[in-house]
């Protein structure tokens, strides 16, 4: 059966923290709980979504969030791959190389 993982790229507009103005923030929140800020891998939603979308990802939904105060926006893009394939447990062959050992008493 086929399972998926999915995660989530957040873009935010918000007041600049190092300069007069807005600046746009992109974290990557991913399957395994992570939070990632990926500003510095591209500046616009379609870089982030292409570099996604290199890695397997999917875009399944886009959400944007209206109750943000004053000139604030707020997307987010939900994704979704295939979750890799793990490893069926081994099974151990009896008998197979070793002769069964006895115990007699």
């Amino acid at each position: 059966m086929l399972k998926w993982e999915y995660a989530l790229l957040v873009r935010r507009r918000q007041a600049a923290s190092t300069d007069v103005g807005w600046e746009l923030v992109f974290v990557w929140y991913g399957p395994d709980g992570s939070m990632v800020d990926v500003t510095p891998y591209g500046d616009t939603a379609l870089a982030h979504l292409n570099r996604a979308g290199d890695q397997g990802w999917e875009l399944v939904g886009m959400s944007e969030d209206p109750s943000q105060p004053g000139s604030s926006e707020l997307h987010r893009y939900h994704l979704k791959r295939p979750k890799a394939a793990s490893a069926p447990p081994r099974q151990r062959i009896r008998g197979a190389g070793r002769a069964a050992r006895r115990i007699t008493g």
